[in-house]
């Protein structure tokens, strides 16, 4: 498909990775099982959160290690949809997996509990869209992926600003969830408008923005870090990022960038909708306390 029969398996599938997933569910099952006493929970985490989790999990090895983040390096449309399955799908389902007695132990051991300034709504929305935004400007986006090094950091930082962002709509904690549903509200369009000019960028471009998908070069020492070879063999083999064209590359960072604000727009809507009806239950005395301790926090999952 796409051009990915003539990956190998390991190319493909990124079994290394897959395997680190893999530790990491069996360890969260544990945890939230066998162990859930542990941290004060009644009794193991419900159905519904181990599928947030196992789902949010599937998501980010999909956009991370799988075919998506390989077709990501082969076409600008496919790298958009890796960003929007990491940043906007994987991980707030990863973050309604996990039980409130989870989070509450993790906090009560954080050693980062001086930058919680950074989980202030506008604070966190303002950090992983600037960050996401200055990751697309061209300059930057091409020296990122050109230094595998850089490349994972900035990728770990986006996912934490990212969980970040996440914190007030999702709030795992109730106790903790001071904002009310027009803060929310608000937050929700700040956070649809700052991503605008980004993509704006990239679907109103009248040329390829990237060079590591239209300059040969520039693709092969890229593509270098995600699949066996040398940079001059997969040049000798391929040509380039032409090899693997679908679209004009103008039209295919356009798709990219349409592709993402869709997704965000909908992801972003369906929050909506949600606070609106959480909102409406907690004013019209719905939203009762009657929840236990186990349970807290999944009035978000729900």
């Amino acid at each position: 498909m796409l051009g990915l029969n003539v990956f190998s398996f390991a190319d493909v599938w990124s079994p290394l990775f897959l395997a680190g997933m893999l530790v990491a569910v069996s360890g969260y099952f544990v945890l939230v099982g066998p162990m859930a006493g542990l941290f004060g929970m009644a009794s193991p985490a419900p159905l519904r959160r181990r599928i947030f989790f196992v789902t949010g999990m599937a998501m980010l090895y999909l956009a991370q290690g799988g075919p998506v983040s390989l077709l990501g390096h082969l076409m600008f449309s496919f790298h958009m949809l890796s960003m929007a399955l990491s940043y906007y799908v994987a991980v707030p389902l990863i973050m309604l997996g996990i039980p409130a007695e989870v989070w509450r132990a993790a906090l009560r051991v954080n050693p980062f509990r001086r930058l919680s300034f950074l989980a202030h709504p506008v604070t966190a929305a303002l950090l992983f869209n600037g960050l996401f935004s200055l990751y697309h400007i061209p300059a930057v986006h091409d020296y990122v992926m050109l230094h595998f090094a850089v490349h994972r950091l900035y990728y770990l930082i986006l996912f934490v600003a990212s969980a970040l962002m996440w914190w007030t709509l999702i709030h795992p904690l109730p106790e903790e969830d001071r904002w009310n549903g027009l803060v929310k509200v608000g937050f929700i369009f700040l956070n649809m408008v700052l991503l605008t000019p980004a993509c704006g960028l990239i679907i109103f471009a009248d040329k390829p923005l990237y060079a590591t998908y239209s300059d040969p070069s520039a693709w092969a020492r890229a593509m270098g870090y995600c699949v066996s070879g040398e940079s001059a063999e997969l040049l000798r083999s391929f040509g380039g990022p032409a090899f693997f064209e679908v679209m004009n590359p103008r039209v295919d960072q356009q798709v990219g960038g349409i592709g993402m604000k869709f997704i965000q727009e909908v992801i972003f809507a369906s929050m909506l909708a949600s606070v609106f009806y959480h909102w409406y239950k907690k004013e019209n005395g719905q939203d009762g306390d009657e929840e236990l301790p186990e349970s807290s926090g999944v009035k978000a999952a729900n």
